[in-house]
């Protein structure tokens, strides 16, 4: 366990002390992330995204409005988000409400990504039925053909999302299952109040 377990009061110093060290030994996507949502039925449903962007406003994460995450989100702006680094034996948990970036936001991570990628979020129909394969690649033909230079606009369907957390578990593995977490909530006066939770 790092030092910073110690002494720190800032769950969001903590959080990208973490994640340097898992940048540092992951092999591959550190800042990958389950993002728990919860739909009108009361039914979880969980996927692994790629977390985009951290301060101490919150995370944020891009999605098609249109998708069952971007519906649930809708219905329901509370969310849960996980990241584990079994290469460190690590694992943050983190509750909050979403809140939409600004258009200004949206637009310039869009602007940022592979023209394919943004093809791609033209293209994609996100979690509504597909054919076959072959659809999806008649679409992305038909947007390749429509915006075929570096002048890609973002769709109107396409934007990003902040998690405002108001809890943060942070969890060391340790020998014998004895292992340390760390919470802190969300205080009245808007700092943190930090604890510990039996392993």
């Amino acid at each position: 366990m790092t030092d910073i377990a110690q002494n720190e009061t800032d769950p969001f110093v903590w959080f990208q002390r973490w994640m340097a060290d898992a940048i540092a030994s992951e092999p591959s996507e550190p800042d990958a992330m389950t993002v728990t949502t919860v739909g009108a039925d009361g039914r979880p449903s969980a996927r692994m995204l790629l977390l985009k962007g951290v301060d101490p406003r919150g995370f944020v994460f891009y999605t098609n409005l249109q998708s069952r995450k971007g519906g649930e989100l809708r219905l329901n702006a509370w969310v849960a988000l996980l990241f584990f680094w079994k290469s460190l034996a690590r694992q943050i948990r983190i509750e909050g409400r979403v809140e939409p970036v600004t258009d200004a936001e949206a637009d310039a991570y869009f602007a940022s990504r592979a023209r394919i990628s943004r093809l791609g979020a033209w293209a994609s129909d996100q979690s509504r039925p597909l054919s076959g394969r072959a659809d999806l690649e008649r679409r992305l033909k038909h947007f390749e053909d429509q915006f075929p230079g570096e002048d890609i606009p973002r769709p109107p369907h396409w934007h990003g999302f902040r998690v405002v957390p108001d809890r943060f578990e942070f969890w060391q593995g340790m020998e014998f299952r004895l292992h340390d977490r760390t919470v802190f909530d969300r205080a009245p006066s808007g700092g943190w109040m930090r604890g510990k939770l039996f392993p």
